[in-house]
């Protein structure tokens, strides 16, 4: 038998495109979700944002919880809670909450990014997110989704005793840091900051601890961020891919707004002096025939020894994300329950 690729996951941002309502962005994510239940995706995670007129993704718990009554196997998660934007006690009582209502399927990425620009920042009323505070209150939040402590006077009730899994996630060699020291699963955002990656996982390797009262797992635990898009042919997929070319440009350019229709070249519509922020933080994707792609990403993870890939797609038509995840599925080998997304299940 050929041996198990590794699992996938999904990314999912609950984008917007142009002419779209945020109602309608939210239940096409439902509909995603859904088909990444159905096709075998190990998990899905959403990802905070705000002020976001492309992503409606604010919200991650009540998102989360919607999309946990429209699905029955797949893991939710947070890809992530932006911790300095909240109280620790705040997110045990909601994801214990969530893990009360729905079992142990989810998740809690962590991160220290603000996810919004800085005066939307400034109105979260943000704590600092510096390395030790933000370690600090990862363990706080961790100790509230614990066993009952003796004597403890400030409880997350429900959530004490739910146990919720937790990641760390980066985008530098700072949650790598803190991943390593706490003993936790550490996810890199190298779909966006794919600058440090080699560096933020060997450090996490290095400083890896196991024996630490906080250790979730015994050995270090990868993951990593992949841009990807499916279509049946190149130039069919390098075509849509400009939607996601054209949303860098926004983002880095500071002209938002919800996700363009994809064009014939990105020149016609792009001042030159924009163009380089087209691919200036998606150089880690992966766009093509759903052949081209696996190839790839089996790549990518063993270039870097990955245990997992969690990969996000942006198309103008829904329809056409759900189809890339589709056909990658497919040519990826899952299949629903029982295929390879449960190698790693030990580490959920």
């Amino acid at each position: 038998m050929p041996t198990p690729r590794i699992p996938l996951s999904v990314l999912d941002l609950v984008p917007r495109s142009q002419g779209m309502t945020p109602a309608t962005a939210i239940e096409e994510s439902v509909a995603l979700a859904r088909e990444a239940d159905r096709l075998g995706y190990r998990r899905l995670w959403m990802a905070e944002h705000h002020g976001s007129e492309a992503f409606m993704s604010s919200a991650t718990s009540l998102l989360l919880g919607h999309v946990a009554h429209a699905t029955e196997r797949i893991r939710l998660g947070s890809g992530g809670v932006m911790l300095p934007n909240h109280s620790p006690l705040m997110v045990a009582e909601y994801y214990g909450t969530l893990a009360t209502i729905h079992g142990d399927r989810f998740d809690l990425g962590l991160g220290r990014a603000p996810g919004t620009d800085p005066m939307t920042a400034a109105a979260l009323s943000r704590s600092t997110g510096h390395l030790p505070d933000f370690a600090s209150e990862v363990a706080d939040l961790q100790g509230y989704l614990g066993e009952p402590r003796a004597g403890a006077r400030v409880r997350a009730l429900p959530g004490e005793g739910t146990k919720v899994p937790l990641w760390m996630l980066g985008s530098s060699t700072g949650g790598a840091q803190v991943a390593a020291a706490l003993g936790l699963p550490f996810s890199f955002a190298s779909h966006f900051a794919p600058d440090q990656l080699r560096e933020a996982l060997s450090l996490y390797r290095d400083r890896f601890r196991s024996n630490v009262a906080t250790a979730q797992v015994d050995r270090p635990t990868t993951m990593a961020g992949v841009n990807v898009l499916v279509a049946p042919t190149q130039e069919e997929a390098d075509y849509l891919f400009t939607t996601a070319q054209l949303m860098a440009i926004r983002i880095r350019s500071g002209q938002p707004a919800p996700l363009d229709p994809p064009v014939e070249s990105l020149a016609s519509v792009v001042p030159t002096e924009l163009l380089p922020l087209a691919n200036a933080h998606q150089s880690v994707r992966m766009v093509g025939t759903a052949e081209t792609v696996v190839a790839q990403l089996e790549k990518f993870a063993a270039t870097h020894e990955l245990d997992e890939l969690i990969v996000t797609t942006y198309t103008f038509d829904p329809e056409l994300r759900r189809r890339s995840y589709r056909m990658l599925a497919e040519a990826w080998g899952l299949s629903g329950t029982g295929s390879s997304v449960d190698v790693l299940a030990d580490t959920a």
